[in-house]
């Protein structure tokens, strides 16, 4: 790589002297996003888009020494010039930009080319060295419009409603449950948040993200409120107690993974929707022939099988790295 190299920290522009989404403490750190494989605790000082602000303080300390840029908008470090790009992957995603004396890198984080209407859309951005996920970089991965995903699951949640169970749906607290609430149709019932996701709203309604303010779940609400309600929560509430004052309830669950058959029977749940902040194997191809790069690096996810596409078909260089990325946990561990 000629604007970055992989350390035992991470991903380091030694020109620049900083680095991106690193996964060890160092002073000067790029953040694409504010979920927990890419923002960690430790760092010196923090960059990141004024999205990821509120949340990144919520998660890593208050007391966290944090600058915010807009996409865009570029600013120099030795020499090395500087921008942020929207990712696509959830509310203040970003991929980072360097460029220096006509060479230009993109570190792409996590991103995923559909529109979701809620996170700034994903835009392109051309270069010579692209950093891309393949986190569902198969073949068997495409996904539906999203519009046919909230269309089947608010009817998933109206039947719940007649037939008077409760409706708990889990998805990740920061981008997903965003997502989902930002398309869901209030007439069927009443909405509420477990506390993990009710705190992340609040961080990023802080930010100035329009989203609906709903309420958070809380011992003082008695059961009755629950009827027919819709409840969203962590994978981490999936099977604890906390569940129980939601009685009788159906679940569902939101991921990618969801494409897998046999997936949501694993999980126990009673239905699941194929619903993602990754790209799909198309989309990744989409953006990586967009960016016009002549060399590719995966980080994470299925980088064997599609590099080895990439370099056959394509007729990209492709190079696996390894990293600690995780993208769309597997295991639906939060992040």
């Amino acid at each position: 790589m000629s604007l970055l190299e992989l350390t035992p920290a991470g991903l380091y522009c030694s020109k620049a002297d900083l680095y991106i989404d690193p996964w060890r403490p160092v002073n000067k750190a790029v953040i694409t996003h504010a979920h927990a494989d890419h923002s960690r605790w430790g760092m010196k000082h923090y960059l990141a888009h004024h999205l990821s602000k509120e949340v990144m303080k919520l998660r890593l300390g208050e007391d966290i020494s944090i600058e915010t840029v807009d996409y865009g908008k570029h600013f120099l470090e030795n020499g090395v010039k500087i921008s942020l790009h929207p990712a696509g992957h959830i509310p203040g995603s970003a991929m980072v930009r360097l460029e220096y004396k006509g060479e230009i890198a993109v570190i792409s984080g996590d991103y995923k080319t559909e529109n979701d209407a809620l996170s700034t859309p994903f835009e392109p951005v051309k270069c010579h060295e692209f950093v891309s996920e393949c986190t569902f970089g198969l073949p068997i991965y495409k996904w539906e419009p999203q519009e046919k995903i909230f269309e089947a699951m608010n009817f998933w949640w109206s039947i719940n409603a007649e037939k008077e169970f409760n409706s708990v749906v889990f998805a990740y607290s920061l981008g997903k449950a965003q997502r989902i609430l930002a398309n869901l149709d209030y007439s069927i019932g009443a909405v509420y948040a477990h506390g993990a996701i009710w705190n992340t709203n609040q961080a990023l309604l802080k930010s100035g993200l329009e989203i609906p303010d709903i309420p958070k779940v809380t011992q003082e609400i008695p059961k009755s409120a629950f009827q027919g309600a819709l409840i969203i929560a962590p994978p981490s509430a999936m099977g604890t107690p906390w569940m129980k004052k939601f009685s009788p309830y159906r679940t569902a669950i939101c991921s990618g993974w969801m494409n897998v058959r046999g997936a949501r029977r694993r999980r126990a749940a009673d239905a699941g929707f194929v619903l993602s902040d990754h790209a799909d194997w198309e989309g990744l191809i989409t953006a990586i022939k967009a960016s016009e790069a002549e060399k590719v690096y995966l980080t994470h996810g299925s980088t064997a099988v599609f590099g080895r596409y990439l370099e056959e078909v394509e007729k990209i260089q492709a190079v696996a790295l390894e990293t600690l990325f995780e993208g769309e946990n597997s295991n639906l561990e939060d992040n």
